[in-house]
């Protein structure tokens, strides 16, 4: 497991950090609290070829690889995880599926727009009842016309209050994941944005639900073939869940960074407590943690740009990174005593962000399930 970064890979990186440490990082708190969606930041992201750096140069975007996205996603997510959200769904969960099984009118319909951030995209696969269990959605989408009705409901649907693009699954056949298909669309009659789901943490990033009531879609507007759907969603989320490690490697950075400075200048009983193991070991125990977690992720994404198999890869990534995020928080918190249980620091953020990285686009239960898949084959089904 040899992982290089070329040249390219660190300019991207550097641009990231660098816009992270001006753009984001100053006001990331201000944010929060307010819990305010900064879409002027995340466009101008998108002027810079971060927002979804893996489109083509042909379709408008930076051309750049996997190994690309998670360098910027990681920089991002370091200076506030809530705002890389938007970077993980519109490159991994909306250009990602376009280029895999869009048609050419798609794509140049969609993709420059997604690439340059004028228009904003959403992945609406999961629903209240079908979570982890993707092929018990419920959704439908039935043959009207020249086109589909879509009707149904979809919940935990990141970017979707601001969303100009929707990939959509839903079920036009039987029962199963056969019956499953696979639409973009832009808003129309019969689109409606519920509620802004109250969250634990990434308080700057946009989680709703959807509802469709018969909203009708082109017949142009199926993305790959009829019944194929859920196998498109299964590859999308093979490749996003690398993308989820590495914002998990920027959260665990960032509080590895916030305990070492806090540390390093907290005086007690005639000193920086950095001076304590009690203090030190911790520390030290999740900075060789993460350095484990973000090999993994960038060999994941190094298999990913090699077109070689990286489903149990990226799971192992996302398994590890993510409990490393959390372990990270918590020294962080805990490093900090009573300030980081404090709303006024940044570790209390960190903690309550790190947690989502273990549920979203598959538990670490799921995580756990694809790895032994892997490894047991048929044994384990």
């Amino acid at each position: 497991m040899t992982v290089t970064l070329s040249e390219a890979h660190r300019d991207v990186r550097a641009l990231a950090r660098e816009f992270a440490a001006n753009e984001i990082a100053p006001r990331a708190a201000e944010w929060n609290a307010a819990k305010h969606v900064p879409i002027d930041v995340i466009r101008r992201m998108g002027s810079l070829g971060l927002l979804a750096p893996t489109i083509p140069e042909q379709y408008g975007g930076a051309g750049l690889d996997a190994t690309s996205l998670c360098l910027v996603v990681e920089e991002i997510a370091r200076a506030d995880a809530g705002t890389s959200v938007s970077i993980a769904v519109q490159s991994g969960l909306v250009a990602s599926p376009l280029l895999r099984a869009g048609t050419e009118a798609q794509k140049d319909e969609w993709l420059p727009r997604i690439a340059s951030g004028e228009v904003l995209g959403c992945y609406a696969l999961t629903e209240p009842d079908a979570g982890s269990d993707t092929a018990a959605l419920r959704t439908r989408a039935t043959a009207s016309g020249d086109g589909w009705d879509i009707t149904g409901s979809k919940q935990w649907i990141s970017n979707g209050s601001m969303a100009d693009v929707f990939i959509v699954f839903a079920r036009t056949g039987g029962e199963g994941a056969r019956g499953v298909s696979a639409f973009v669309t832009g808003r129309a009659p019969g689109l409606e944005v519920g509620r802004e789901i109250p969250k634990l943490g990434l308080h700057t990033s946009s989680t709703v639900e959807l509802a469709f009531d018969s909203m009708h879609v082109p017949g142009h507007a199926l993305l790959g073939p009829e019944g194929e759907g859920l196998k498109l969603a299964l590859a999308t989320l093979d490749g996003g869940r690398i993308t989820i490690a590495a914002q998990a490697c920027g959260i665990a950075q960032a509080a590895i960074d916030l305990s070492v400075a806090y540390a390093s200048e907290r005086d007690a009983f005639g000193g920086p407590i950095a001076r304590f193991q009690g203090v030190q070991f911790p520390i030290a125990d999740v900075a060789a943690q993460l350095d484990a977690a973000r090999l993994l992720t960038l060999h994941a994404a190094a298999l990913r740009d090699a077109g070689e198999p990286h489903g149990a890869a990226g799971a192992k990534a996302k398994l590890f990174a993510s409990s490393v995020a959390v372990r990270a928080a918590d020294v962080a918190v805990q490093t900090l005593g009573g300030y980081g249980y404090s709303a006024e620091y940044d570790a209390e953020r960190l903690y309550r962000d790190a947690k989502i990285t273990e549920i979203y686009e598959g538990t670490s239960q799921i995580q756990r399930l694809v790895i032994a898949r892997d490894l047991f084959g048929d044994a384990a089904r």
